[in-house]
């Protein structure tokens, strides 16, 4: 099959998580065997209007992400003279998705939105207009959803896809050192690391380890956070970490908190629950990690550093696991299967098939 991605903005300009998000997907079908193809704005160097890399090929509508304008006037005729089989949208920015329903018309093709909602989902009007474009509307979680919805998104076209994460990689790794808790993130003002600190603290006259993987331009102040509590002697700040060793930092672990108060998909918690972790996940109302837990017996939900350290005791009661295939539905291929599923029950009702 052959899929058209448009993203004015793609990692290769910067790294956001709605680009990562994006490139993810695109990397998963190709994987799979399909003709990826991302419209996009110029990155590489010389005048040539096309890039192949890493077996995706690249197009460039304009030569920068600012000309967006630009941008949404040529992309319908670039996305037409290629007769893609579905075309596979960026919400980002909305204007874009007007110009790809345009293309998506035009090449007589189904055409899927990604909505993503790292940076939340505004109540301008271009974002209610491209709520109502698109055969699908994809989002990470319930909670984007409900944001898409809430902006004009027809509910029956919602479809909640969430990140993927690579089973057999997991099982690939090593387990590390045992540690009781293990949090990663990136260390910023939105990580509110501070919530399980004081958790911890709670538990000082008690016998753990924690390790913190992650850094950013809060780190020091919750490194001296930790040592002004007394407890910073029993944590590991690791800072940053590759993969691997994230994913055997998982696996030695006992407990995964999760306490940031803003996140569309908790994809480093989906690894560590894969990896055998117990969850623990403080609740906020712009967070979608609960929805993880929600309804699992090794999961928690909490709504304080009280009960946050009462979690934690809890989940001591609990095995040790260092692989869980309760998360295989998370997994690269199923996750693949799903969007492949959505183009190909759309051109079939389009009567394309």
């Amino acid at each position: 099959m052959q899929i058209a991605f448009v993203s004015i903005e793609t990692v290769h300009h910067h790294d956001t998580e709605t680009n990562q998000r994006c490139q993810t997907v695109l990397e998963v079908l190709r994987d799979h065997g399909h003709d990826v193809h991302c419209f996009c704005a110029r990155f590489w160097d010389d005048e040539s209007p096309s890039l192949e890399r890493d077996d995706v090929t690249y197009h460039a509508v304009t030569d920068d992400v600012e000309s967006r304008r630009s941008f949404c006037l040529r992309l319908p005729f670039d996305l037409a003279a290629a007769s893609p089989d579905v075309v596979h949208a960026s919400a980002r920015p909305p204007t874009t998705v007007l110009a790809a329903a345009g293309g998506a018309t035009l090449a007589r093709t189904p055409l899927l939105v990604e909505w993503y909602g790292d940076d939340g989902v505004d109540d301008e009007q271009w974002t209610r207009r491209a709520t109502k474009r698109g055969d699908r509307l994809i989002t990470p979680s319930e909670l984007v959803a409900t944001w898409v919805r809430e902006r004009g998104g027809d509910g029956d076209c919602v479809e909640t896809i969430p990140n993927p994460i690579d089973i057999d990689r997991i099982q690939e790794v090593s387990p590390g050192e045992e540690v009781d808790v293990v949090y990663a993130r990136r260390l910023d003002e939105g990580a509110n690391l501070e919530s399980l600190l004081l958790g911890l603290a709670e538990l000082r006259d008690r016998d753990w380890s924690t390790t913190v993987i992650g850094d950013g331009p809060e780190r020091e102040a919750y490194e001296r956070l930790a040592s002004d509590l007394r407890i910073d002697d029993r944590i590991t700040f690791a800072g940053e970490c590759s993969l691997e060793d994230r994913l055997a930092a998982y696996r030695g672990a006992h407990v995964f908190a999760q306490t940031a108060e803003h996140c569309v998909f908790p994809t480093e918690m989906c690894w560590a629950l894969a990896s055998g972790c117990v969850g623990i996940v403080e609740y906020h109302a712009n967070s979608s990690a609960h929805e993880l837990v929600e309804g699992w017996d090794r999961g928690f939900r909490t709504t304080s550093e009280e009960e946050l350290a009462d979690a934690i005791l809890e989940a001591g009661d609990l095995e040790y696991r260092d692989f869980d295939d309760r998360f295989g539905e998370y997994d690269e291929s199923v996750i693949a299967g799903r969007y492949l599923e959505q183009y190909r029950t759309l051109r079939d009702e389009q009567g394309l098939l």
